[in-house]
């Protein structure tokens, strides 16, 4: 179906009957397992889910915001391992968003509300406090828009989030990873505590991908997330402490006036939204 000017396509995976790939325009941008929320297909949402196992155990009630939904992967997967939870997702895109409701349906009672809205707007309307987690994981085509990693936007996050709350951000970079590090630096000017994940040839320049950051005021997990990153079927190396501060080197914060969108993709290799 079209949205706007976005050709919205599902493609069922052959080798899985009632899994689907949502594509849209030439960028896959999510995978659903309709029988089985717990199947991450992409590298970069597992490693998201590692946050969440890390962050709250499997059974806790949780406060979830996602910026982006494209086909609600990780509100799914929430809702199956964490089922009392209490989810929203901003999602401005509202064909989308019917699109994926009639195809892959939500199950009963799921806890996830979809509001038809851009991340800094519907982040900026919550309370304090209100969330446990926030994910941003948002893109326009294959690029994250500029609004979503400047150190306002991630100022309004932590007060959203609290004292006790995180934010785990998928960007993508390639190169020399500027990119990533400007958000790095934001997330670490913001929050006391930051983690950086990235797949090693994406850390040596070698290949376009994925970037996790995590940020929070409380510690966070960070044993935990490079036990599990290191242990992965496509491992993620995770980078904390000096060795991040050495990796951020001189990049400075993005802010509401020197905002990018992320690198156009080159070489392919990284999943978006």
């Amino acid at each position: 179906m079209e949205t706007g000017s976005q050709t919205v396509t599902l493609v069922e995976d052959p080798a899985q009957p009632g899994a689907f790939l949502v594509r849209i325009g030439d960028t896959d941008q999510s995978y659903v397992d309709l029988a089985d929320p717990l199947r991450l297909e992409f590298d970069y949402v597992q490693r998201i889910a590692d946050v969440i196992d890390e962050i709250a155990p499997e059974g806790a009630r949780m406060r979830v915001v996602h910026v982006g939904g494209a086909a609600l992967t990780l509100p799914r997967y929430v809702a199956a391992t964490r089922p009392s939870s209490a989810q929203i997702v901003l999602e401005p895109d509202e064909e989308l968003t019917m699109l994926v409701r009639e195809q892959l349906p939500l199950p009963r009672r799921s806890g996830i509300k979809v509001r038809a809205t851009d991340g800094r707007s519907g982040i900026a309307a919550m309370r304090d406090d209100f969330a446990d987690l926030v994910i941003v994981d948002a893109f326009v085509g294959a690029r994250v828009p500029p609004e979503l990693t400047t150190t306002e936007f991630l100022t309004d996050v932590r007060r959203v989030v609290g004292s006790t709350g995180a934010v785990v951000i998928n960007v993508t970079d390639q190169g020399r990873l500027g990119y990533s590090k400007r958000v790095l630096a934001g997330v670490a000017a913001v929050f006391d505590h930051a983690v950086y994940g990235a797949e090693p040839a994406t850390l040596k320049g070698r290949r376009f991908g994925n970037v996790i950051i995590t940020g929070s005021e409380a510690p966070l997990p960070e044993a935990a997330l490079i036990r599990r990153a290191a242990g992965s079927m496509f491992p993620y190396r995770v980078l904390t402490g000096t060795q991040q501060s050495r990796f951020v080197g001189g990049a400075k914060p993005f802010t509401d006036e020197d905002a990018e969108a992320s690198p156009d993709p080159v070489t392919g290799g990284a999943h978006f939204g």
